[in-house]
């Protein structure tokens, strides 16, 4: 840092500063050149003081002069100051608790004593009537010129002695009413003169406010208040002031190991950045980002910069947490996603902004929209620079694929205009960021390493970084949790699951379908969904219910496997409630509830809720014996409360294979009051998407339960996949895998949230479950990864290249043929030559000339006399939630009670808006094996826009 002190005209400007430090500060309270001096200083656990608490302006501008002081003379101090020797005396003289000297050791063993000073001087200027105590603690461990410096003890001050000067100090900063007594004889006086010193200083502190890199470390979890950039602009109004103060603009700095994968970066070209998770990616991005857009704006040129995301919930985090703190002084930040409420269009938030940060999917879809010339669009030229966060994701059929995808055919069709001499395409820089790009389930070193070189490829990244010459920081910064596995003996008798697997077999015997594969298991459930379809198309309705009640009895087994019989129980109990409920339909025109309700069950029907009533009361009965659960459950009981006894605030995350089994288990932490006896508050978090059968978390839901966590209220998680990567979790002292494994990407994010001191990464999982075969195998296969990417680093250029450009060749024509293929079946087939028949009774409904879509999104029936076919009622998800409005109600079949979907008002008509997955196809050519669709997008065909003329009723009188 440059010393203001070292020239002859700013050096006496700052003794003059100092000299006036005590005499000045109160009596140019109100002015304006004192607002400009003004700097919060929040201490973290009084960030909301009430107005009581607030200190008076007297001491508030005696401490924020104070904190200038330090702040000038920071780069000294931190070169010069033995960390721990200081932090020790003022531990001694009661400023400083036992914690604050801990963290200062523990950073001054780690990163040294540069780092260790840095430390200090934010947590000091935290304190109250730190000054005159802190300046003590200075010369009684023999740093006398630093003290001396700080209180202005220069010249022929320094002849009156130490005693002295350190006497004057006390007293006067302890004494802030007689300072204000004593000098507002000469406030006028006063006042003008420090009016022209001060606009003298704004000029000094503007030219020095920003330190250098090796001045200030960063992400260590809080912003120091030492590390706040200066803002020397006039406010237009208290307000500003206000939200200035609060919110000090932290100085962006990287450590040794950031600034090494970044240096590529930083020279413009494309790189992937594998760094572990907690070790700072988006910092790096941060900087990368300012250093981009500031190189283009001192070349005039067009600088503007995308982050994309792959979940919603990482725009706001990284847009608050990252970006906005250390750009928004500079540049135009923004954040997007499909929850955002914008009244214009994206691409004018293109326009209007320097940094945006977006999931990739809205960029994707205004670059479909490039392609139609009637459509506002963007461009991937717009961007100077693409950041793609978890970029792992880069392939196959991923958004973050189809982006790039385009990249390369830009990339290729410039290399055609070069041999023409032709203008170029602008491309921008390419930035991705992972922490494990995986081996895409490679079991050899050659395939492991094709498989790193592919994401390479998708990515045009001309390297892969990691850490190598500052591998110790990385190390010191990124803590390896200690791992252990849990094993669960589940040889013993389970009386639940036997009974479901005679109602099972029953069921079986009844419909003439025999499975090769085992109850309970996944492969299973895969041939029973498979002889669901099967029966679907062959419209035989007694095997289609059968297999698909086969499949809630898998699910119950594999709900008892996971968590308590009770649990399985009510999955079970719920759907057939559910059915007798739909095979239960009253009379529209009959208003009497005395009236009898009128069964639709068929013989199938009678037999399988027949079949669970008679057996309900044994199973219930079973779920009360405690004997009987499942050992996994009672390792996952030791193991918490084994790690939550061993440290004072422990944090945790269990990390679950479904939402069911993850809400089940939170419900199983709350009916157990030992968790709550050795502080064990748990909440589960689970994603917002709609693809299981149980209630999706809205985003603030989500957000609601992080941050709850973060601040302690929530010590525990009980999380689907949602929380492996990318969200900002605060760091946990144990993370349990229970009996879910999958990847080697997801066992090392997961693995990296166990980042805290001594923390924990566990596997609980039962002996015959295969889940620690499984674990070993990623082990082993994250050990490849690791050996592929050096592989790959040391590969000559020349070679790497040439690989890269024929996996990029190979990628744009594979997409090109897939899409060909998509369009011949697209052209093939036509709405006329299909139809739909209600999935559960078979009954003939439409054909795919009565369905129009809205918005390119909503299906309806246009079909006459369509409402003759249906029955309406309450939405039963909203009836779930409870919610207290009147909504639109649910179509089901008049026959058989099967959901079709729900009404919808578009532009004042009524229309039946249906779901796929609740039909069965027909094709008129019988060619096509699937007859089962999850989405309308998956038929072949497309289907024409809503004719709103056609069907709007006129009105003469209007």
């Amino acid at each position: 840092m440059y010393d203001v002190g070292e020239t002859s005209s700013q050096g006496e400007i700052f003794h003059r500063f100092r000299h006036q430090l005590h005499t000045a500060a109160t009596v140019c309270q109100g002015s304006s050149q004192h607002a400009k001096l003004r700097h919060a200083v929040n201490s973290p656990g009084n960030a909301n003081p009430s107005l009581s608490q607030l200190p008076s302006p007297a001491e508030e501008a005696e401490h924020d002069l104070c904190v200038h002081l330090v702040q000038l003379l920071h780069g000294t101090l931190v070169d010069k100051m033995r960390a721990g020797q200081v932090a020790e005396k003022c531990l001694q003289m009661g400023i400083f608790q036992d914690e604050d000297v801990d963290r200062i050791q523990t950073v001054t063993d780690n990163r040294g004593n540069r780092d260790g000073a840095r430390e200090l001087l934010s947590r000091i200027v935290q304190k109250k009537d730190w000054f005159s105590s802190f300046l003590i603690a200075l010369r009684e461990t023999q740093h006398e010129d630093l003290a001396d410096d700080l209180s202005g003890n220069t010249g022929e001050n320094k002849q009156n002695g130490m005693e002295q000067t350190t006497n004057e100090e006390t007293e006067v900063t302890s004494q802030p009413g007689y300072v204000i007594e004593e000098n507002l004889k000469q406030e006028e006086n006063v006042d003008d003169s420090f009016s022209s010193e001060n606009s003298l200083l704004e000029t000094s502190i503007e030219k020095n406010s920003v330190m250098s890199e090796s001045d200030v470390s960063i992400g260590d979890g809080s912003v120091s208040n030492l590390n706040g950039n200066w803002s020397c602009t006039t406010s237009d109004s208290d307000e500003d002031e206000v939200e200035r103060r609060a919110s000090p603009e932290p100085d962006l700095t990287l450590r040794d190991y950031q600034m090494e994968v970044a240096k590529p970066a930083l020279n413009g070209e494309n790189i992937i950045i594998c760094l572990p998770t907690g070790s700072g990616k988006t910092r790096v991005a941060v900087y990368i980002t300012k250093d981009h857009l500031d190189k283009k704006k001192r070349a005039s040129e067009p600088g503007k910069v995308i982050v994309l995301v792959n979940k919603v919930p990482l725009v706001e985090q990284h847009l608050k947490r990252e970006f906005s703190p250390f750009l928004k002084r500079w540049y135009q930040v923004i954040g997007l996603s499909g929850d955002s409420q914008l009244k214009i269009s994206f691409p004018e938030v293109v326009r209007r902004n320097d940094v945006i940060i977006s999931t990739a999917q809205i960029l994707e879809n205004s670059l479909l929209n490039a392609s139609k010339e009637d459509e506002e669009s963007v461009h991937l030229s717009d961007f100077s620079l693409i950041i793609i966060d978890e970029c792992h994701h880069t392939q196959k059929e991923g958004v973050y694929n189809n982006i790039m995808r385009r990249y390369l055919k830009e990339k290729m069709k410039n290399r055609k205009l070069a041999k023409e001499n032709k203008p170029l395409i602008p491309q921008p820089q390419i930035l991705g960021l992972t922490a494990s790009p995986g081996v895409g389930g490679a079991t050899s070193y050659s395939k492991a390493e094709e498989h790193i070189l592919k994401i390479c490829a998708n990515l045009d990244a001309c390297r892969i970084m990691t850490v190598e010459e500052h591998a110790s920081q990385l190390k010191n910064q990124v803590k390896e949790p200690s791992k252990k596995t849990v094993i669960a003996d589940d040889k013993k008798r389970d009386p639940f699951k036997e009974r479901i697997t005679e109602i099972m077999t029953e069921i079986q015997n009844y419909c003439q379908l025999h499975p090769k594969s085992e109850f309970g298991t996944q492969t299973y459930e895969q041939w029973v969904i498979r002889e669901e379809r099967r029966a679907a198309k062959e419209e035989k309705r007694r095997e289609r219910v059968c297999a698909e009640h086969l499949k809630k009895y898998n699910d119950a087994l594999q709900i008892n496997d996971t968590i308590r019989m009770v649990d399985a129980y009510n999955h079970l109990n719920n759907f057939y409630k559910e059915e007798k409920s739909k095979k239960t339909v009253r009379s529209d025109d009959d208003d009497d509830d005395d009236e009898p309700a009128v069964s639709k069950q068929d013989e199938t029907d009678k037999f399988l809720i027949g079949l669970f009533h008679a057996k309900k009361k044994q199973l219930k009965e079973l779920t009360r014996k405690p004997e009987n659960e499942n050992e996994k459950l009672m390792e996952l009981r030791n193991t918490l409360m084994e790690e939550f006894t061993k440290t004072e605030e422990p944090r945790g995350i269990i990390f679950t294979k479904t939402r069911l089994s993850a809400f089940a288990l939170f419900q199983w932490i709350k009916d157990n009051p030992k968790f709550e006896e050795v502080g064990i508050r748990a909440h589960y978090l689970i994603g917002s998407g709609h693809k299981s059968e149980m209630k999706p978390m809205t985003q603030n839901e989500q957000r609601e339960v992080i941050d709850k966590f973060r601040c302690g209220s929530v010590n525990l998680l009980i999380a689907t996949t949602v929380a492996e990567e990318g969200l900002d979790i605060k760091e946990c002292n144990i993370v349990i895998r229970y009996g879910l494994v999958t990847n080697e990407i997801a066992m090392v994010q997961a693995r990296g949230r166990a980042r805290a001191d001594e923390s924990t990464y566990a596997l609980v999982a039962s002996s015959g479950s295969g889940a620690v075969e499984r674990e070993n195998v990623n082990t082993f296969r994250e050990k490849m990864m690791y050996t592929a990417i050096q592989r790959v680093q040391k590969m000559p250029q020349e070679e790497y290249l040439n690989k890269i450009q024929s996996f990029q060749v190979q990628s744009v024509v594979e997409k090109q043929m897939k899409v060909m293929r998509e369009q011949h079946k697209t052209y093939k087939k036509n709405p006329s030559l299909i139809k739909f028949l209600c999935k559960n009774c078979s009954k003939p409904i439409c054909s795919g000339e009565d369905i129009q879509v809205i918005e390119d999104m909503h299906h309806v029936s246009v079909k006459k006399d369509f409402q003759s076919l249906y029955h309406t009622r309450e939405n039963k998800t909203l009836q779930d939630k409870h919610a207290d409005y009147q909504t639109n109600g649910e179509i089901i079949c008049k026959d058989c009670g099967q959901a079709w979907g729900n009404m919808m008002v578009h532009r004042g008509l009524d229309l039946p808006c249906l779901k796929i997955r609740n039909f069965v196809v027909v094709f008129a050519d019988k060619k096509t094996t699937n007859n089962i669709f999850k989405k309308w997008g998956d038929l072949p065909i497309r289907f024409p826009s809503f004719d709103y003329a056609a069907h709007c009723p006129s009105s003469d009188e209007d």
